[in-house]
């Protein structure tokens, strides 16, 4: 049976579970708005209390409690199973506008206790249970942001005014506490955090259903995405996951797909009548009830165990539901996956830890113990240009940005770390890892920060009970965490104490105290092999012996190594080629994620052999003179050398290698010096798009990693500019019209930008949406634009999901557009299967040329 098991700050059983257990046996139907229902009542101040509280609702709890009685029971005697309580605004904060913040527990308690006495008067003229659900809106405050008046409020002041809140609520005596219309993550975290404090103050449990709420493109107010929104909260101890409010079904329809694949957990929604309209400066919502009913019920029918409305929704709404849900007869089992996606999440969006190809990329240059231009930055407070450090990274391809800001100088690491996670959570879209060894800096990071981070790092070196300190910060937090393999003895050289430091960790983390095994992120350290002592001239075959056992016996877990660490005390170019040798291997053996500058790493395919034979006979320890060879060879050396000499080849083959290589300088000289030997559309054609698909080939054959394809891509797009200033479109009318785009949740569009040059040179017209584009946005502009095809490209496995949502909605709109498919992730027999039953076909596009053959053949 379902239970949210892991991360709890302790294993508080349920003291009532009814709702969760009604929720796994069938879709239950919550009521529509509280507040539209009351407002169909003709009220004055003299129902609220007086013209100092007159529109507080919950003033109506002790001067017309009949009315909200009412409300309730309209909503349960047309079929609803849940009704929530009349306390959206009761928290200190938003009753404190009023002057009634004195009267939070009694406002709460009381709401409580009059949605119980009416849900139990049904539940017992029916024989069927109903729930009461104590609703929890936001306060008013956006943490996440840096706003003098709306981030006032600190981490620990959010939780307790939602831990009182809850205290009321679970005194009265509610089924559940409903955490809805959302609008900030890290507001929301301060909510769960001040929850748990009262269900081990009061010894008492019961679900709780946390809802977001996304605005029509999907995003939270404060910047987070969907899929951010859900990975975050996914690694928190939450029982549901959903959205409501701001939008109506329609406009959720993406976003609840991506929630489903990605909660782990049951899932609610409950939408507004539709998209408010402005009439006369009031709100009004005209989406009718059959058609929400109709949303709603095929949401069911995908997986979603709770359905109710949000704001402009009335019994009429639920009735019409409740019907619909009857004529499905949708059940809940096995409708979610019992474990959360391994997922990481910024304050914008998700960062899957499971990375295709490996190592998922920590970029090590905001680390002021690694960079001294971090260091140097920090030290002198310059904040922003730090800023532009990140940009910098993320640009290279890192996935998660190392944070650390330890200073000898100075002594204010839990402040300097808050500060400058708030400004970066603003800023970067990649998830970041708090690099530090004290628990309460930590905690003040953890405290700012959004989405969902990794600590780096937790060992047991300070014995069990400081590694539980750490781990318990992980659990409540819902952090991943670097463990390292060290403890009490010291760092482990031998396979067999790395071993059996990472069993040690792995039990106390995961059989202990309930996080997660994709929580642990397990580092069996790397050593120098510079030293030339004979104890250490085997350390990276221990290491990388180390990193296949713990893939293999600790089920679950990951891998993570400061990848430069092997090549400590050598030179600059020795590094660069130990490094990026190490690198390979250890991804061979197992790696899920590298700690390392991609800048500074060399495809192993593109090092020369005779230097890739000596750093392998270095790092697998061939022969006692594997060192002195290897050292020897880069003497004098400031940079390392080319395996070709570039001076004497062609201007088209300089082209081409600069592709390859990723040189970006100089590249706009070398198109138009190749335009002495060909023709423009020659050097399209002949040149540069073979050198991207041979980039190509070699990223998914595992010869490159990630950061050197869009390195790759970068020197591309240069050289497509400035060759675009000789290329003439063919002549005539436009052969038709396609509409191109990288699915949401995938940033990578190379091969899309070459389908597009392809297309545009040979005639078609073409309307590029970019990437991370909405399923619902790309139909939109293909009608608007009376599109003749449409081409989709995705990376990721993960996304090239959208591509089957594509389809369906396209079949769901009554479209007949033929759907392109391509990409890394993508291949004829996913094209088959994702298009069984479409008429005009989904097409799989294998590179550029294959898309105008198809498109020429349609």
């Amino acid at each position: 049976m379902y239970e949210v098991k892991m991360r709890n700050y302790t294993m508080i059983p349920y003291t009532n579970r009814r709702y969760l257990d009604a929720v796994l046996d069938h879709v239950v139907l919550f009521d529509g708005a509280t507040g539209t229902q009351l407002a169909r009542t003709a009220l004055t101040a003299d129902d609220f209390g007086g013209e100092r509280t007159a529109g507080l609702n919950e003033m109506l709890l002790f001067h017309r409690p009949e009315v909200v009685q009412a409300a309730h029971a309209a909503y349960l005697e047309v079929g609803a199973e849940a009704i929530e309580t009349n306390t959206f605004r009761a928290n200190r904060l938003t009753l404190a506008e009023f002057g009634v913040a004195e009267r939070t527990l009694e406002i709460n308690r009381r709401a409580a206790q009059l949605a119980r006495e009416v849900a139990d008067r049904y539940a017992a003229e029916t024989g069927l249970p109903r729930f009461v659900a104590g609703s929890m809106g936001p306060t008013g405050q956006l943490p996440s942001l840096d706003d003098p008046e709306l981030s006032i409020a600190t981490f620990a002041e959010l939780a307790a005014v939602y831990a009182e809140q809850a205290q009321g609520l679970l005194e009265g005596g509610v089924d559940l506490l409903l955490l809805e219309t959302q609008q900030d993550l890290l507001e929301l975290k301060a909510a769960i955090h001040g929850i748990w404090q009262t269900f081990t103050a009061l010894d008492a449990r019961v679900p709780i259903q946390a809802q977001v709420t996304l605005d029509a493109s999907g995003h939270m107010l404060t910047g987070p995405d969907a899929a951010a929104a859900v990975a975050a909260l996914a690694a928190l101890p939450v029982d549901l996951i959903g959205l409501n409010c701001s939008t109506g079904p329609e406009e959720m329809r993406a976003a609840v797909r991506q929630m489903l694949a990605l909660a782990g957990r049951p899932a609610s929604v409950l939408p507004n009548a539709g998209m408010p309209e402005n009439v006369d400066g009031q709100a009004v919502y005209t989406l009718q009830p059959a058609p929400f009913a109709l949303a709603l019920g095929e949401f069911a029918a995908w997986g979603v165990c709770a359905v109710g409305g949000c704001c402009g929704t009335g019994p009429e709404h639920i009735a019409a539901l409740r019907a619909q849900l009857d004529a499905r007869a949708v059940e809940t089992e096995a409708r979610f996956a019992p474990t959360a996606i391994p997922y990481l999440a910024s304050n914008v969006q998700a960062v899957a830890l499971h990375q295709e190809p490996r190592p998922l990329i920590i970029g090590e240059r905001i680390n002021t113990q690694g960079s001294r231009q971090a260091r140097r930055l920090v030290l002198e407070r310059r904040y922003d240009a730090l800023v532009a450090l990140v940009e910098t990274q993320v640009g290279y391809g890192a996935h998660v940005l190392d944070l650390c800001v330890a200073l000898t100088e100075r002594d204010d690491e839990a402040d300097t770390m808050r500060e400058i996670v708030k400004r970066l959570a603003l800023a970067s879209p990649a998830p970041l890892a708090f690099d530090t060894t004290d628990p309460a800096v930590m905690r003040a990071a953890l405290e700012s920060y959004p989405g969902r981070a990794i600590l780096n790092s937790v060992n047991l070196e300070g014995g069990e009970a400081r590694a539980r300190e750490i781990l318990g910060l992980a659990r409540e937090f819902g952090a991943a965490l670097i463990a390292l393999t060290i403890d009490e003895e010291g760092m482990a050289k031998t396979v067999a104490r790395k071993l059996e430091i990472a069993r040690r960790l792995y039990a106390l983390a995961v059989d202990d105290l309930g996080l997660p095994p994709h929580a642990l992120i397990f580092d069996p350290l790397t050593f120098t092999l510079a030293t030339g002592d004979v104890e250490t001239a085997g350390a990276a075959v221990a290491t990388l012996e180390a990193l296949h056992r713990i893939k293999a016996e600790l089920p679950g877990a990951l891998t993570n190594l400061g990848v430069s660490n092997v090549s400590y005390g050598l030179t600059p170019p020795a590094r660069r080629v130990l490094n990026s040798v190490f690198l390979y291997q250890a991804v061979e053996a197992g790696l899920d994620m590298a700690i390392v500058n991609p800048a500074q790493i060399t495809p192993y395919a593109d090092i020369p052999a005779e230097e890739r034979a000596l750093a392998e006979a270095l790092i697998f320890n061939r022969h006692p003179d594997a060192l002195a060879a290897y050292i020897a060879h880069f003497e004098g050396l400031t940079e390392a050398p080319e395996s070709v000499s570039e001076t004497a080849l062609s201007p088209s083959e300089q082209l081409r290698q600069a592709i390859l290589r990723r040189r970006r300088e100089g590249v706009e000289a070398l198109v138009e010096a190749s335009l002495a030997e060909r023709a423009p559309l020659a050097v399209l054609n002949e040149v540069l798009l073979p050198a991207m698909k041979e980039v190509g080939e070699r990223f998914g054959a595992g010869e490159l990693i990630l950061p050197f394809v869009l390195q790759s891509a970068e020197v591309m797009k240069a050289a497509v500019g400035q060759l675009e200033h000789h290329l003439e479109r063919a002549e005539g009318v436009s052969k038709g019209v396609v509409v191109l785009a990288t699915v949401f949740g995938d940033v990578h569009d190379i091969g899309k930008n070459l389908v597009k040059t392809i297309l545009v040179n040979n005639g078609y017209t073409v309307h590029d949406l970019g990437k991370q584009v909405p399923v619902a946005e790309i139909l939109e502009t293909a009608q608007q634009v009376g599109a003749d095809a449409i081409g989709l490209s995705a990376l990721l496995v993960a996304t090239s999901q959208q591509m089957r949502v594509a389809v369906e909605e396209l079949q769901r709109r009554g479209l007949e557009i033929p759907l392109l498919v391509g990409g890394a992730a993508i291949n004829v027999e996913f094209a088959r299967r994702i298009g069984a039953g479409y008429a005009p076909g989904v097409h799989y596009c294998k590179d550029a040329f294959d898309a105008l053959r198809v498109l020429e053949a349609l």
